[in-house]
């Protein structure tokens, strides 16, 4: 798992970014977990995944898409508007119920691998974006930090280079306001995966910490 001085690094440089954007450095996350894993069995609020200030840094960024669409648009488009445009290769999420954790675990890795694909067409459209930056880089972190807590973390492999290719190039069109709709609409749905994910893990963490306190208490 990242250290603590990583994630200190993580949380600095989230908020130098959303600064730079424009965004109050308040917006940006505090605080850290206190401490490394004791690798007991007991699970306390440090050990688990849904607590991590990456969440906070990485919601914050993607949060910020919507008025970063308005203010390209005006008042030409509303935000709603891209719900016409429905990209077919998104990952699916992890369901509320049946889906242990670790299955949950592997549907936002592999999930975060795909989009880290599909980030590459926001990209090209909107070359330096830093929210595509920005959600690229806590990703990325997000998925060190979900192996560690995989059983096995090996069965979620990245994607092969003729696969990314097949990816994309279902994006690739020649209209140039469709492909511009499609790069919004991956970092809008980036934001509701992201979102529904936390929600899951935080549900399934409750639960494991729940029976490891009622174990604790019959000790």
């Amino acid at each position: 798992m990242p250290s603590q001085l990583n994630l200190l690094s993580a949380v600095t440089l989230a908020a130098l970014l959303l600064h730079a954007s424009g965004a109050p450095v308040g917006d940006a996350p505090t605080d850290i977990p206190a401490g490394e894993p004791s690798g007991e069995e007991e699970v306390g609020p440090s050990d688990l995944l849904s607590v991590s200030p990456v969440w906070h840094a990485v919601l914050g960024i993607t949060k910020r898409h919507r008025k970063e669409f308005e203010d390209e648009f005006q008042n030409e488009l509303k935000y709603n508007f891209l719900e016409n445009y429905k990209v077919s290769s998104l990952p699916a999420g992890c369901p509320l119920s049946n889906f242990s954790e670790e299955a949950c675990l592997h549907r936002l890795t592999h999930g975060l691998m795909i989009y880290a694909v599909l980030l590459k067409h926001v990209e090209k459209e909107y070359p330096g974006n830093l929210i595509c930056s920005v959600a690229k880089y806590y990703s990325g972190l997000l998925i060190n930090l979900s192996k560690d807590k995989m059983r096995n973390p090996e069965q979620v492999t990245a994607l092969t280079s003729s696969q990314e290719a097949q990816l994309l190039g279902g994006l690739d069109q020649p209209d140039t306001f469709q492909r511009k709709m499609t790069a919004h609409s991956i970092l809008r749905q980036l934001h509701h995966f992201l979102v529904d994910s936390k929600r899951a893990i935080t549900k399934r963490e409750g639960k494991k910490g729940r029976q490891a306190f009622g174990t604790h208490q019959l000790l």
